[in-house]
């Protein structure tokens, strides 16, 4: 009787996406609290990836993200995107702007995870409950509106939220441009500067094309992913706005 009722639970869970949806929300909103992401809207951030200068800051709803290397300065503001060479403007083919946000946008995207999981065009799904390396977590799928999602808004998100202390030790995501693919997150390092978390990663790949995205926890549980790079933020500073 208590493994119908357990099942029967579950079937109920499973069938009321409202519900769903409100607890991936709880989840996702204490993360970002114990994060510490939550100063991120208010703040003025840079650091080196790369061997690339980032700053990015965000106030008001307001942000401007920048990436400097060589005499190369590429600056994305709510407006839109310019880069400047030596100082001066240059003029871009509407294809090169649109390579170059998606390049600057998506580091400074990652660096400060889980900020931005929160907006509206982001779309949470709470899937079945797992363990890594004898941990257990919470499994969130993120998916993003067109409107209002980005040029990458197709991008499937999985974020794996630790049961104890509700913060991100793996993520993975598939994407679409370049001719697609899945990659997986696991923590290398954390640092909690000006009160929020920054995570380097290990950055992982499938092995074989029979991995999906939805059963790739276990694939690196497996050993069944190889890694690619590691994902190091350098010389991060926090000036938070009050």
């Amino acid at each position: 009787m208590r493994y119908f009722l357990l099942v029967f639970s579950v079937l109920i869970f499973s069938c009321n996406p409202q519900k769903n949806k409100i607890q991936a929300e709880n989840i996702i909103d204490q993360t970002i609290i114990y994060s510490g992401s939550n100063r991120v809207s208010n703040s003025d951030i840079s650091f080196v990836f790369r061997d690339k200068f980032y700053t990015a800051v965000r106030a008001k709803g307001n942000f401007t993200l920048t990436r400097s290397f060589d005499d190369i300065k590429d600056v994305l503001t709510n407006n839109g995107f310019t880069r400047f060479v030596n100082g001066s403007k240059v003029d871009l083919s509407q294809e090169d702007i649109k390579k170059y946000t998606g390049a600057v946008n998506s580091v400074h995207y990652f660096s400060v995870l889980p900020h931005g999981l929160h907006d509206e065009a982001v779309h949470k799904k709470l899937l079945a409950n797992t363990t890594i390396k004898g941990e257990d977590y919470f499994k969130i799928q993120i998916t993003f509106d067109e409107d209002g999602g980005g040029e990458d808004h197709q991008d499937v998100f999985i974020y794996w939220v630790g049961k104890e202390d509700y913060l991100i030790d793996y993520f993975a995501y598939s994407y679409e441009v370049n001719g697609g693919g899945i990659r997986f997150r696991a923590i290398k390092n954390e640092n909690y500067i000006g009160g929020i978390r920054f995570v380097d990663y290990y950055n992982y790949k499938p092995k074989n094309n029979t991995i999906t995205l939805q059963n790739i926890d276990k694939a690196f549980v497996d050993d069944e992913l190889e890694m690619v790079s590691e994902i190091v933020l350098e010389k991060v500073n926090v000036k938070p706005f009050y």
